[in-house]
């Protein structure tokens, strides 16, 4: 207790002490509990907040692929610098700027003879050209072989493709896009082969290729000139009905034997 330490340290300073020791008790200190001073009001303020830690460094940025084509040399570009027909066959079964390729099982790209003096062009590979790589050999193909056999012309003498390289999914129509994807391509295909004539068979392929809005019905019949930047001379070009068409339609095969024997009078010199 306070009191026992002070009245120990003598009797010369007793009466002084004991006046502090009751001072102290009136006080209300009586008890000692340490040799250094306690700020008691410095104890009851609250503790200040921690030091806020400093933000994490931010990762460093990670590597984005570019989105597909981007930075690639487009179709029109890696067509204009194919100098033979294999190297654009090539380069189309090496293109990946068209999605129709991932879903079609081949690239069917072309069929007979390459310095053909008639070259036709269809719309798009079906099932059964997918399916064996070669254009125009399911039954729209076997009637096209007969179109041409009437004018004497064989199969093998003929160049043939079409204006998409991959089977659009349930043979669906080929949209705009896809179209524009591809005919680069195709216009190179017609420079290399440079034919006398061109038969553009079904609306889809005249549109693209004649670059024309009107159907099929208005455009077949009439000879037209294909022309591109690297023909010597623009192609007189027949549109007529697509094969597949004739199959469904088969009272229009009057209109397109019409078609077949301007196209034979035009590759035996006779101009209409």
């Amino acid at each position: 207790m306070l009191a026992s330490v002070a009245m120990s340290r003598g009797t010369s300073n007793d009466h002084r002490a004991r006046e502090m020791l009751a001072w102290y008790v009136e006080a209300g200190a009586d008890e000692a509990i340490g040799e250094a001073p306690i700020d008691r009001f410095a104890a009851s303020k609250p503790a200040p907040p921690p030091a806020a830690s400093p933000a994490p460094e931010p990762p460093p940025p990670q590597h984005r692929p570019a989105p597909r084509g981007s930075g690639e040399r487009t179709a029109a570009e890696i067509a204009a610098g194919c100098q033979t027909l294999d190297e654009l066959r090539a380069a189309i079964r090496a293109f990946e700027g068209c999605g129709l390729k991932e879903t079609a099982s081949n690239t069917v790209i072309d069929d007979g003879l390459d310095k053909a003096r008639l070259m036709v062009i269809g719309e798009a590979p079906g099932a059964d050209e997918d399916r064996q790589g070669r254009p125009f050999v399911g039954r729209a193909g076997q009637l096209l072989d007969r179109m041409l056999a009437a004018i004497d012309l064989e199969r093998d003498r003929v160049y043939v493709t079409n204006i998409l390289f991959w089977r659009p999914p349930g043979n669906r129509s080929p949209t705009a896009e896809e179209i524009a994807t591809c005919r680069p391509f195709t216009r190179r295909q017609i420079e290399l082969v440079a034919p006398e004539v061109l038969v553009l068979v079904g609306g889809i392929a005249a549109k693209a290729m004649l670059v024309r809005a009107e159907g099929i019905t208005r455009l077949r019949g009439t000879w037209r000139q294909y022309s591109s930047p690297g023909l010597a001379a623009p192609i007189p070009s027949m549109a007529t009905y697509h094969p597949a068409f004739l199959l469904r339609q088969p009272g229009r095969k009057r209109e397109a034997w019409r078609d077949l024997l301007a196209v034979r009078a035009r590759l035996d010199g006779k101009n209409d």
